[in-house]
């Protein structure tokens, strides 16, 4: 009896390996803040958040205050208002996974796999990658970059913010 249970183990185990993509697609964003002459400058809250017609929105990332006594950055989250309206208002902060600290001027990173994290698995068809940031004493910005998935691995998607964001790279890989 014990011999059987271990093989349907064993079988459960080599079946699941089958079915598991050799390496899973990734989503490579890069988000330039610009660095602004402003007489009162504070880092920009961002979020960033995936679309898809007919589906709810998958907030990626927010950054904004979070270490802040009592919560208090929670509640400048509603000045990025296409995200709060979309997805925002219905989170619970910090949201583990999606959370992350304001971001200096400059070039920022970071990576999406498919299958894991705030992107989950994503269903074949058109999507828009939205990337919002707001400023306390400053502007606010949209920038939107649509993309097909599944994508071509190497294929990359550019867009250019006017204000508050500067040059937006995704970039698809395996």
């Amino acid at each position: 009896m014990q011999i059987r249970h271990s093989l349907a183990l064993t079988g459960t185990a080599a079946l699941g390996a089958l079915a598991a993509p050799a390496s899973a697609q990734t989503l490579n964003l890069s988000v330039t803040i610009p660095r602004l002459s402003v007489a009162e400058y504070h880092r920009p809250y961002v979020a960033i958040w995936i679309e898809k017609e007919g589906a709810a929105p998958r907030s990626l990332s927010v950054w904004y205050d979070y270490d802040m006594r009592n919560g208090e950055g929670t509640k400048w989250l509603r000045d990025v208002r296409q995200w709060w309206r979309a997805s925002g208002r219905a989170m619970k902060f910090p949201a583990d996974g999606v959370t992350g600290a304001t971001r200096a001027p400059g070039d920022q990173k970071i990576a999406f796999t498919a299958g894991k994290g705030p992107l989950g698995q994503l269903a074949p068809g058109n999507y828009t990658l939205l990337v919002e940031a707001a400023r306390e004493v400053g502007g606010r910005e949209v920038v939107r970059l649509p993309f097909a998935w599944p994508p071509k691995p190497g294929a990359t998607v550019k867009a250019q913010g006017g204000s508050e964001l500067g040059a937006i790279t995704l970039t698809f890989g395996k």
